[in-house]
């Protein structure tokens, strides 16, 4: 079972993901954005957040699961709005 410290930290881990990948998103909507290695960097975080909240899923308790499933939910939004958004404008 996963303990309630080892959940604080990977939802800590993911909303830091979650400000950075905002943070990423805002610069890359503004014209002439040119810093493609942290937008990339920040996508990669993403997914590690994603994945790490994955595992963690799979050995916690419901209450927990829904904590994690709602994370997820912000992650994969903000995945999706990366992908989608052209910043090579």
């Amino acid at each position: 079972m996963a303990t309630r410290q080892s959940v604080e930290n990977c939802i800590q881990q993911c909303e830091d993901a979650l400000r950075n990948a905002t943070d990423q998103y805002r610069e890359a909507s503004v014209q002439e954005h040119d810093n493609d290695l942290d937008f990339i960097q920040s996508q990669q975080e993403l997914q590690s957040a994603l994945n790490h909240v994955e595992t963690l899923a799979n050995s916690s308790n419901t209450q927990q699961r829904e904590q994690l499933l709602r994370m997820k939910i912000q992650l994969d939004q903000m995945r999706h709005n990366l992908t989608v958004l052209n910043h090579d404008r």
